[in-house]
Order: structure tokens, then sequence, then C-alpha cells
């Protein structure tokens, strides 16, 4: 198991570095504007389709203030058409199951998740979406939401880049190329290969087919694999079919399953190359990478050792091994199914292919907790970085006051304002998941919706409301939460944990931008080397140690040792 654990993981990393440092290389040019000629053109195209007639004059470079009032714009329309879009779906056509359109609160949780890269969902796709909802609706937010998250992150690149300046680009620019340079491309070529190892894409009505114990069979069909190439790409999550990437229409082979954690991973790692890149100092974005590359490795063998080790209550029964397989496909088994729930929960994702409410008690409790830093481990496209640099601004700020360093970061003098904004950012995900898990303890409507009752059904309280503050996705099953309780409650976490740390970042990228950089002294701290990335990683321990060890405890670690204690 351990040799067969380090060459899956040691392979998986190698291969994501290799594919992602040269797709890096071409994100900073789009964070530069140096674009070969031909795209240039195609974009100059698309403004006069879209009636600009100088569209040198109005693509002119934004503050932040309306950068940011833009990105809000932007994803406010994506929200109202894709809510009127599930509500009247059996209106409109490309609907040959004849699905009703959703209930407003389960229409205004969907909307939401859609819109903020979460892609929570309380229903099952497969009997409820019809194929225009699913690929005008969902597939397109799977974009828009991806390129809201990178836009963001581009512009606080900028700021650490550019000197005195008061602009950090132009949000519709980016989101254009984002989407038309990146995403797209990449989509197709995912989307192709998934289809090259079975992932279903056609427009046929669901067929009617006889299973092994000759019984009628309804086998859903649709537009799977064009959706299900930008859910992981984008780290959107979600799925064309309830099951997720379980399910053999989305996620056929061996193959398909590791292909799939690299498209999870591999745009977050790109953007830590491009952010090198970018700055000017390949350094700064390989520490970046060291210090997500530990916390993952360390996270993936702890869960991986959970679910070897299992449940040893099964003891008692004579049980021929211990190892958890419950809720796992048999053609992943434990390793894959144990990496991939490592790189779903690290990444802003949501995507997956076994059950986390079936894994042991501290083999769940990694990916709720991975959801918990920040989602900050390689993380979503774009958040997963400006996540990270939060981190790292925060680092800097108490070596400076431990040691009497100055706390600059590339030159940066990090000061009140940055660091006010930095806390704002970094606390706004534990109180939303705290507070709206006490709430949902607190009241009738939230504990009715729970099936499992002690530990583990706090853990699953605790689990979603993680999940849709952070805007990963999954779930622990035994919740019911297709409730106007947990709709409306989870889509206003899902809602503040996007834009409230949205907001504080530009804020942020605004003050650095016009900064100009400090010379580099005795007194500065090397923010590239060993001791950084150690304390790095424990600043993101720490902060995680003081805002959820309390609850941890009263779900997960709980349950632990009440199994341990049984045996």
């Amino acid at each position: 198991m351990t040799i067969n654990a380090f060459l899956l993981i040691a392979s998986f990393l190698l291969v994501l570095l290799v594919l992602a440092k040269p797709l890096g290389l071409f994100i900073a040019s789009l964070i530069e504007g140096d674009m070969p000629r031909f795209m240039l053109r195609t974009e100059a195209v698309i403004w006069r389709c879209s009636g600009l007639k100088q569209p040198g004059r109005e693509m002119a470079e934004m503050n932040w203030l309306r950068y940011a009032l833009a990105i809000l714009l932007f994803n406010f329309l994506g929200f109202i058409l894709l809510f009127v879009l599930l509500v009247f779906q059996d209106s409109l056509p490309l609907n040959p199951q004849k699905f009703s359109g959703m209930n407003w609160d389960l229409a205004f949780n969907t909307a939401i998740s859609f819109v903020t890269n979460t892609n929570w969902q309380s229903y099952s796709g497969e009997s409820n979406l019809s194929y225009l909802s699913q690929m005008t609706g969902l597939t397109v937010q799977n974009f828009l939401s991806a390129a809201t998250g990178i836009a963001v992150v581009f512009a606080l690149i900028r700021a650490f880049s550019r000197h005195s300046s008061k602009t950090l680009g132009n949000a519709w620019v980016d989101l254009t190329r984002i989407t038309l340079y990146l995403l797209l491309p990449l989509a197709i070529v995912f989307a192709l290969f998934f289809v090259s190892q079975g992932v279903i894409q056609n427009f046929s009505a669901y067929i009617l087919s006889d299973n092994l114990n000759s019984s009628a069979q309804l086998l859903p069909m649709g537009p799977v694999a064009s959706q299900e190439a930008i859910k992981l790409l984008g780290t959107n999550g979600g799925g064309f079919f309830g099951a997720n990437s379980s399910h053999p229409f989305e996620n056929p082979t061996a193959l398909s399953n590791f292909v799939q954690m690299l498209a999870i991973f591999l745009i977050p790692t790109a953007l830590c190359f491009a952010f090198g890149r970018t700055v000017g100092d390949n350094k700064q974005g390989n520490a970046l990478l060291w210090t997500m590359a530990i916390i993952f490795v360390i996270a993936a063998a702890t869960v991986i050792y959970a679910e070897y080790i299992g449940n040893p209550f099964l003891n008692n029964f004579s049980a021929n091994s211990t190892a958890n397989m419950e809720g796992k496909e048999s053609r992943f088994g434990i390793l894959s199914s144990a990496l991939y729930a490592v790189v779903t929960t690290a990444a802003s994702c949501g995507a997956v292919n076994a059950m986390h409410d079936s894994f042991t008690a501290l083999g769940g409790m990694v990916p709720m907790w991975l959801m918990q830093i920040g989602e900050v481990v390689f993380g979503g496209v774009g958040s997963g970085l400006y996540g990270m640099l939060l981190f790292v601004l925060l680092a800097v700020f108490i070596a400076g006051l431990m040691i009497g360093r100055t706390p600059e970061y590339l030159g940066k003098k990090i000061e009140v304002r940055e660091m006010k904004m930095v806390a704002i950012a970094i606390l706004v995900t534990p109180t939303l998941v705290l507070c709206g898990t006490t709430l949902a303890l607190m009241t009738e409507a939230g504990r009715a919706a729970i099936f499992n009752p002690g530990a583990h059904g706090f853990s699953e309280v605790l689990y979603a409301f993680s999940s849709a503050a952070n805007n990963n996705g999954s779930a622990f099953a035994g919740l019911s939460t297709n409730t106007p309780f947990y709709n409306i409650a989870l889509a206003i976490a899902m809602l503040l944990g996007r834009f409230g740390v949205i907001l504080p970042v530009l804020a942020i990228a605004g003050s650095l931008a016009m900064k100009k950089p400090q010379v580099a002294t005795m007194a500065s701290l090397p923010t590239h080397g060993p001791v950084f990335i150690g304390l790095l990683i424990l600043t993101v321990l720490l902060i995680g140690a003081l805002t959820f060890v309390p609850a941890l405890a009263l779900g997960p670690i709980a349950e632990h040792v009440q199994i341990w204690l049984a045996a």
C-alpha cells in the first residue's frame, strides 16, 4: 500500500508540473497583454460585434473599484439569467424528458451556486434539468464563474508587478481573454479526450434498457463530456448526474479518473508559475508551489492511511479486512478515491468519485479541513492563488512583528490598510461556516434535515456550510438540504463566501498597485526560501486550528474516539 500510494501521488504531481509550467507561461502573457497578433485581431472583431465603436477608449484600464463593480455586475446578470432559465425550463426547448421548472428556492440556490463557482446541487441533474438548462445555464456559468476567479487573481498579480499605478487592467478584457484563449481551448481538448474514454455526448432521449436482472432500467443520456471538461478545469464541481464522477457515464475508466484529477489542479498550478513569471521572480511562484505541495501530500497520505485502517469495530464481526471500501467504486479502489477526495476539496471543485459521507471519521475530516482553511492548497482557479497570497501577506506581517523585519512582500510594504483587508478576507468564511452551522443546529428546520444522530450528524451540517462558504460544492450525503431553510441559508453562505473575499482582495490590489517598491535591505525578509515556506505552512495551519479545531472536536474527532473506544 505504501509503495503504491507513493507512486500514485508522485506520478500525479510529476505529470501535473510538466503540463502546468508551459501553460503558466502562456497565462503570464495574458496577464501582461503580450499576445500574438491573431488573438488581438479576434478581440477587435468581438468588440465591434458588441457595438463598441471605440474599443481602445471604452476598454481602458480600471481602478480597483471599477474593476470590482464590473465583476459584480457581470455575475449579477449571470444569476438573473440562470434563475429565470431554471424556473421556466418547462416552457423552453431541448427538454426531451419534459422536466418541470424548479421551485423558486431551489432555483435561487442553484443559480447562486453556479455563479459563485460552488456548484452545490440539492437535486439530481439527470432527474430535474433539461439539456438546455444543463448547457446554456450550468455549463456556460462554469466558464464564466471560473473566468471571474482568474480575472481577480490577474488584477492582484498586476498589483505586485506594477509600480505607482492606479489601474489593475480591464475586467471585460480579462474575462474575454480568459474565456476565449484559456478555458475554451482546454475544455475542447479535455472533452474530446473524455469522449474517447466513453463519456457520453449526445442529445438523445433517455433509453429504456434491460439490466442484468432482466428488469427495465432507464439510462440517462445527454451532453455530458462538454460539461464534464469545464466543471473540472474551472474547479466548478457539480455534475450532469447525481452520482457525479462516480457515474460510469461521467468517469468510466481509471485513466479518465487520473486525467480528471489533473484537470482540477492544472490551472491553479499554472497560475503559480504565471505569478512568478509576471512579478519577475520565479522563486516566488516556486515557494507557493512548495507550500501547497507539502500540505497536499500530508493530507493525501492521511486520508489514504485512514481509509486503509478502516473501521476497527468490524474486527468484532471477524471481518477479513478493515479497509474501508464503503461508498467507493471498486474500479477506483481506496487509493484513487482517497486522492480524488483530497484533490477536489483542496481545490474548490466539489466533484467526487466516492461518497465522502462514507469515509472514516478522520478520512472525512481532512477534506472538510482542506475546505475550511480556504482551499488554498492549489485551490480553485484564481481563488486558490489569491487565497494563498492573503496568507503570505499575513505571514510577512507576523514575521515583522516577531523578529523586527520590515513587513513587505515583493518590495511592497504591507501596512495597516492591507492588513485590515487581509483580516476581513480570511475571517469571512470561518464566520459564515460557524454561524451557519450554529443557526442550523438551533432551529427545528435545520435539525429536521439531519438523518444521522450524534457526532456524525453534526459533521454533516458542518461539512455543508464549510462547502458552501468556501465555494466547494461537495457534501456529506446524510443531510437533506433540498428544503427552503437550507436552500436559502446555503445560498447566502455561497454568495458572501465568494464576494466577501473578492472585494477585499481587489481593495488590497488597488492599494498595492499604487505603492513604489522598496529596495531590499538586510532587514527585508526573504520570501522564497525554506524558512519562509515553513512559516507560511505554519500560518495556514495556525489559522485553521484557531478557527475550526473546537468544531472539529465536536464532529469527526468525537466520532473517531467513539469508534475506537467501541472497538
